[in-house]
């Protein structure tokens, strides 16, 4: 692909498919979302019911390509076999949409956009900037649709929830033409979490996303942090890539740009080698030999000092972003924790906002301490800034979403 038409694939305007233009409708009457989760070696899917929320089946099929699932067209008609065996096939009335998360959306697509063959093109034409990513989320669409070419189909960008980042907190202070040439900019990811938590934080407030300014930790092995002003994102952490922020799994997160060009001068190392040491072998992997944080705090307990440094390293860019995210919102009632680390490992909240009670941060250490399922506050009674811990829900979001795009509007 030609720098051009990179450029073009990450910034060109085009308004999102409207209800209706893709020629299908829902069933009348019909209130069910498919979520659609389709990765390079797998497909994951939900059935949700939008008239109350509740899960009606969940699957994973694994192993694409690599054993007796050929292929997604394999994968997927595994999926409706699965659904079908529960009464809940893909030919039911029942079935309003299918909901498809899609990694990059570029600048070009900012919201739910409801499916056309110009609409996949568009996802496809992202592939440099997502190519782990986006050729398996297309792939999934076209089988998906070639499955219920009746049926609506949206895709909801991972991307989506950033794009409201203002133009100073996105651009690299590099030179412009090289970054609009190359699509350089900062996207972010996680944006069905935190779109999902930020609201949640709010109504576990008591109060509407727009009277609430939030910081969301996404904290899984995957990490990333948005401020999120009245509902509205202004900065997150990972930029051009997923790599960039917090320390994560297996990710570095933040590093001296010229990092790589000492590996690729000193080391010898190619671009593929920096790619897996940066992705694959840092972060909490790199410092300790571990990337799950359970066993981290295992070997915390009995003196391992490797694990302690990756616990502290973790902890202090965790701070840093909480204090920078604190300058940019300028006022903060919430800070949430979310994912398989923020809401299930108290270690990790008290130790990032430990000794900030000049910022109006106080934890409680019992409430923190308690385990539950559902979102909760564990600050102190006396603390200005509201913490929570909200469990995510990524697939309500997308299927939220989907439905909102496709169902009937009232009159």
């Amino acid at each position: 692909m030609s720098n051009a038409t990179t450029a073009a694939a990450a910034g060109a305007a085009e308004a999102p498919a409207g209800r209706g233009e893709a020629g299908a409708t829902p069933p009348p009457g019909a209130a069910r979302v498919l979520v659609i989760n389709s990765g390079s070696s797998s497909v994951k899917y939900q059935l949700l019911d939008m008239a109350d929320g509740s899960r009606l089946a969940s699957g994973l099929v694994e192993r694409i390509g690599e054993g007796p699932v050929a292929d997604h067209t394999e994968a997927l008609d595994r999926a409706a076999a699965e659904l079908a065996a529960q009464g809940l096939g893909l030919d039911s009335p029942e079935l309003a949409a299918i909901g498809h998360r899609v990694v990059h959306g570029g600048t070009r697509f900012t919201e739910p956009t409801l499916i056309t063959e110009t609409v996949i093109e568009g996802i496809e034409e992202l592939i440099p900037l997502a190519p782990l990513h986006n050729p398996a989320n297309a792939e999934g669409i076209r089988v998906a649709r070639r499955l219920r070419p009746d049926l609506p189909q949206v895709a909801v960008f991972d991307t989506a929830f950033h794009s409201t980042i203002p133009e100073h907190a996105a651009r690299y202070a590099i030179d412009t033409a090289t970054a609009d040439a190359y699509g350089l900019r900062r996207y972010g990811f996680h944006g069905t979490s935190h779109a999902y938590v930020s609201r949640a934080t709010a109504a576990l407030l008591g109060k509407e996303p727009a009277e609430v300014n939030t910081i969301v930790l996404h904290l899984g092995n995957g990490a990333s942090a948005s401020a999120v002003a009245g509902g509205v994102c202004v900065e997150t952490s990972m930029g051009l890539t997923p790599l960039e922020g917090l320390v994560m799994g297996t990710r570095s997160g933040d590093v001296d740009p010229a990092v790589l060009i000492h590996l690729s001068r000193e080391a010898g190392m190619s671009t593929d080698e920096i790619d897996t040491l940066l992705n694959k072998r840092s972060g909490l992997l790199g410092l300790c030999g571990d990337n799950d944080m359970r066993e981290i705090g295992r070997r915390m307990s009995e003196g391992d000092r490797a694990a302690q440094l990756a616990f502290e390293v973790y902890i202090h860019r965790l701070r840093k972003y909480v204090g920078a995210y604190t300058a940019v919102l300028g006022r903060v009632d919430a800070i949430a924790f979310t994912a398989g680390v923020g809401e299930n490992s108290a270690a990790v909240r008290e130790a990032a906002l430990r000794g900030l009670g000049a910022l109006g941060i106080e934890i409680d250490a019992v409430r923190n301490a308690l385990r539950g399922s559902s979102a909760r506050l564990v600050s102190a009674a006396g603390s200005r800034v509201a913490v929570a811990v909200v469990p995510t829900d990524e697939e309500l979001e997308i299927a939220s979403r989907t439905y909102e795009l496709v169902a009937p509007v009232p009159h």
